[in-house]
């Protein structure tokens, strides 16, 4: 936990301390984000129709700070959240782990489009169990796995809320540092080995929309590979696309609305007893209400 709470403190300090830079520098960077926290408690105190205590809260950041001075462009993102549940007497339940940093340098090749570079790191924080609330079976935890994209290819970039990104030239290196994990070939490393390269291309879409309806702002993401190492490998195509919907209720308050979802055919289903069954897609949908500070344009 203690993790945790380091990793979190240094990312969300990043941006906010870059808003202090120079006047003359500050004209060349757009600076903003949203950072939002939900909260929900039920206390039970000789309550008949039964029931459980339950605490459960949801941290969330998704920031950017982009460089511009006349044919350059840099984009960097941050964007991570964590969330924990609590029932009772019960061991603590993750709900929401990821940290995800992304960084792209362009030069301008004319008509919204840039020769461009890309440096993408996906990974979580925090250990997650196959049996909650018993918490004994580890599936993943920090740097494990963790997934690495460098990449060449053209931007087209016609607004800084808008990008597509396309690669032909992309590596991708899956990291699993725990022994346990790597010694079972998790998430398609070698058994026993910590990293597995992969070459092929890649497509990244960005969008973000402010008062997409009246007080809704919307963010979207899909990233897209594939290994391009035969022909069989190239027909699955890795997905990882995010949607998000913050609905304002006043100045402080908001409705979160989230979806993710993920398919790679390297990653194996594991059920309820530690067996691993073939790919799957993978959903994830969150639903909150609480406070939300939002910064930039």
């Amino acid at each position: 936990m203690k993790k945790v709470i380091l990793v979190m403190i240094g990312l969300i300090s990043w941006p906010l301390l870059a808003q202090d830079a120079p006047a003359d520098s500050v004209k060349r960077w757009a600076i903003g984000g949203n950072y939002s926290f939900t909260f929900n408690q039920v206390s039970l105190t000789n309550w008949s129709a039964g029931g459980k205590n339950s605490l459960a809260g949801t941290f969330l950041v998704n920031t950017y700070f982009n460089y511009k001075k006349e044919k350059v462009n840099w984009d960097n993102v941050i964007d991570l959240g964590y969330g924990l549940t609590k029932q009772g007497s019960d061991n603590a339940i993750k709900t929401e782990d990821k940290l995800n940093l992304a960084s792209k340098f362009g030069y301008s090749a004319g008509r919204s489009w840039f020769y461009s570079a890309l440096l993408d790191f996906k990974t979580q924080m925090d250990v997650g169990y196959n049996d909650p609330p018993e918490n004994t079976k580890k599936l993943s935890e920090f740097m494990s796995p963790a997934y690495l994209n460098f990449s060449f290819g053209m931007d087209y970039k016609p607004s800084d809320q808008f990008s597509l990104y396309l690669s032909p030239l992309t590596s991708k290196t899956t990291i699993v540092l725990d022994d346990s994990l790597s010694a079972k070939g998790a998430f398609g490393v070698t058994e026993g080995e910590n990293f597995r390269e992969e070459f092929g291309a890649s497509v990244k879409f960005t969008a973000r929309k402010k008062d997409l309806i009246k007080n809704v702002d919307f963010t979207t993401r899909i990233d897209l590979f594939s290994n391009l190492d035969g022909i069989d490998n190239a027909k699955n195509v890795d997905v990882d696309w995010e949607m998000a919907f913050n609905m304002k209720i006043n100045a402080h308050l908001t409705t979160i609305l989230s979806f993710h979802a993920l398919y790679d055919d390297d990653i194996a289903y594991v059920n309820e007893a530690g067996d691993a069954e073939g790919p799957r897609l993978q959903f994830k949908q969150l639903f909150g209400f609480g406070i939300n500070y939002k910064f930039g344009k």
